[in-house]
């Protein structure tokens, strides 16, 4: 049996990606400071606070069936310039 992809919920926080049954997003005045979506999750009772879109919690999730070089090459690169020269 293949391993669960974790999925990246921000400040330190992750969850299995079969194991988050709903994505609820925060609206109103309880959105901001790092609170954009409650990530509902097997086996624990209340929401877990997500400091990332449903958006982008939904396409890690839909990455589970990728590789990990699939998923890497979606992302966007970041240029930036070598530490050290050659």
């Amino acid at each position: 049996m293949a391993a669960s992809r974790m999925v990246f919920l921000g400040f330190g926080k992750y969850a299995r990606a079969d194991r988050i049954y709903a994505l609820e997003p925060i609206t109103g005045e309880e959105r901001g400071n790092g609170r954009r979506t409650l990530v509902w999750v097997e086996g624990i009772p209340d929401p877990i606070v997500a400091s990332r879109t449903q958006e982008s919690i939904l396409e890690e999730m839909g990455a589970a069936g990728e590789s990990e070089t699939a998923t890497r090459a979606r992302r966007p690169q970041v240029s930036q310039d070598p530490l050290f020269d050659a």
